[in-house]
């Protein structure tokens, strides 16, 4: 199923059939404010099984995000962070970064391991954060990748609806979409240490 939904004013009743569709388990992908994400709802296993499958990658072992709406719901599954790190987050999201904290008690019985970090991201997008907000908590996240390597990411959404109408429940069309990945900063050990450079430039607010 391909949706249209506007960024710029989110269809509310479109939105309610995504948070449906979450809610029963299903698996969409949506638009971000970097490259189209594949996602689900973190309290249901099953459907994080199924993204991991759908991706080859063990569930214990993959590097998967919460994305959410605000920083408000951050704080339900990180460790406490110091005041210089919360500034800086205040300062940068919503925005094109993946934020990796120590995790919380809450993580590891989601992902069913015992994962001891998680990336954390607030997109710059009003679909994704709308989604979240209706759904009352994060959904898991990973960004859809291209087998061709000169397109690393898929753009167009009609093209993505093609290629993954048999494996998730749901695609959203918010435009084509950016194929530059956010850039990704470990706060684990208290500071900023940017590991992946994506479209973010984090020296903007620190």
């Amino acid at each position: 199923m391909l949706i249209k939904i506007y960024p710029e004013n989110p269809n509310e009743r479109a939105l309610d059939q995504v948070v449906d569709v979450l809610r029963k388990g299903g698996i969409i992908i949506y638009p971000t404010d970097t490259i189209y994400g594949m996602g689900c709802d973190i309290t249901n296993h099953k459907a994080v099984e199924k993204i991991c499958r759908i991706r080859g990658i063990k569930p214990e072992k993959a590097n998967l995000s919460f994305v959410c709406s605000d920083l408000s719901n951050i704080a339900d599954y990180i460790k406490p962070i110091d005041n210089t790190v919360f500034r800086v987050l205040k300062k940068a999201l919503p925005g094109p970064f993946t934020f990796i904290f120590n995790a919380n008690g809450n993580v590891p019985k989601l992902l069913s391991s015992n994962k001891k970090t998680v990336g954390i991201r607030v997109p710059d997008n009003n679909i994704a954060r709308e989604i979240v907000k209706l759904l009352g908590n994060p959904i898991l996240s990973t960004s859809i990748k291209d087998d061709d390597e000169i397109i690393e990411y898929s753009t167009d959404p009609e093209l993505i609806h093609e290629k993954y109408e048999d494996l998730v429940d749901l695609v959203i069309d918010g435009g084509y979409g950016g194929n530059e990945a956010s850039t990704v900063v470990d706060c684990t050990q208290g500071d900023f240490e940017v590991i992946r450079e994506g479209k973010g430039n984090l020296e903007d607010y620190i």
